[in-house]
């Protein structure tokens, strides 16, 4: 991953995103601060399911973004690297067109684990209630 940091404007963060899973689903990362990410994501041909309704993995996807980024935002990244450890998901309805949003806060900042919250929204409805585990690992 490029370097960013809590300093990085979200005009840097999302250009990182070029050529990799997040720029293909349109996930763009609309808000950063220490310990709360947000970005949103379309529902589209790209995210839903043949059935037409927004694809789990998408949304899991779109968590695991927000929860790794917002990790990277709070570590030293020179020393320091995060991988995604566990998720736990609850999709609670779903959605059929327009766009959701992520909203991460961190739960626990430990020196190797973080632990986020990540729910995901279409307006005001909750679609998914996401918990991401994050390792943070010494760079070698």
């Amino acid at each position: 991953m490029k370097s960013i940091s809590i300093d990085s404007s979200l005009e840097e963060i999302n250009e990182s995103f070029k050529g990799t899973l997040m720029e293909n689903l349109g996930i763009v990362i609309t808000k950063i601060g220490k310990g709360r990410v947000e970005a949103t994501m379309p529902v589209d041909h790209r995210t839903v399911q043949p059935v037409g309704i927004l694809h789990g993995g998408a949304t899991i996807a779109l968590a695991e973004t927000i929860a790794g980024h917002g990790s990277f935002l709070l570590i030293d990244t020179a020393t320091h690297d995060v991988r995604g450890m566990q998720l736990s998901t609850s999709h609670i309805s779903g959605a059929r067109d327009g766009e959701v949003k992520g909203v991460g806060t961190i739960i626990h900042q430990g020196s190797s684990t973080h632990l986020w919250n990540v729910d995901v929204f279409q307006g005001e409805r909750l679609i998914s209630s996401i918990r991401v585990t994050n390792m943070i690992i010494e760079r070698r």
